[in-house]
């Protein structure tokens, strides 16, 4: 198989990244790799080439080893806002995730637009983002789901990627570019998830800095779940990581 990453093309390999994905959404990125910092993404510039023209840009950051072409990193960027009800996201069963990797036609860098916005059912089973809403639902299928990580695809539609899914996106949940838990996540985990990737993106995190009375019941709702959750020790990794999250959206708008 042969997709089009923006202007760049590449063939499907039997070689998907092994690096686990880690969801950070304080930064907010999800990240490929064989790095533990930013630093360590750019000591990979100087042997790979991609997307590094347009670090800082609006674009996602995807980087091929110079020799063999073969995909090394990714960082993801989460999209801004929520799609809507009635756009009618949500990926069915077919077709299934095939394993594969990346290996670049040509050595060329390309400048891959960020996804602008994202799915997420309310127990976090999946994590769609796409770059155009009406590319997917009701009645424009997939052509195929390009497994590149472990839980991560591309999606591919007309030979294109338009964006990408993880399944059971809080397995992945941590800050910055720590690796996250081992242990599998508690359900609430799931649901915590969810309830704060609505928070953090349009139309709702509008109405948080406008302090809209429904949105900030919503938001404090959250936080006190996730503090009890804490309490209880109950998966209390991605839950601190989720809790550090939503207080510090209070924080900030609390008094804006």
């Amino acid at each position: 198989m042969e997709i089009a990453l923006d202007t760049l093309r590449a063939v499907v390999t039997d070689a998907p990244l092994t690096s686990t994905p880690r969801l950070a959404l304080d930064i907010p990125q999800l990240i490929v790799g064989e790095f533990t910092d930013r630093a360590g993404f750019e000591r990979l510039l100087p042997g790979t080439f991609g997307s590094r023209e347009w670090l800082g840009s609006e674009t996602d950051d995807l980087l091929f080893d110079d020799t063999s072409r073969e995909l090394v990193a990714v960082g993801l960027y989460l999209p801004p806002a929520s799609a809507p009800a009635e756009a009618g996201i949500g990926l069915s069963a077919e077709p299934r995730a095939v394993r594969g990797g990346l290996r670049a036609q040509e050595k060329r860098d390309v400048a891959l637009a960020q996804t602008t916005v994202l799915h997420c059912d309310p127990e976090a089973r999946e994590l769609v983002c796409l770059r155009d809403p009406g590319v997917v639902g009701v009645g424009a299928p997939l052509d195929a789901r390009v497994g590149i990580a472990p839980g991560l695809a591309l999606l591919v539609r007309a030979g294109e990627a338009v964006g990408w899914s993880l399944t059971e996106p809080a397995r992945y949940l941590t800050t910055g570019y720590a690796d996250a838990d081992t242990a599998p996540p508690a359900p609430a985990t799931g649901l915590r998830l969810a309830e704060c990737l609505a928070l953090i993106t349009r139309p709702l995190i509008d109405e948080v800095m406008d302090q809209e009375p429904s949105a900030w019941h919503r938001l404090r709702t959250t936080e006190r779940a996730l503090r009890e959750q804490g309490d209880r020790g109950e998966d209390p990794v991605r839950a601190a990581a989720l809790h550090q999250l939503v207080a510090r959206l209070i924080e900030d708008y609390e008094n804006w």
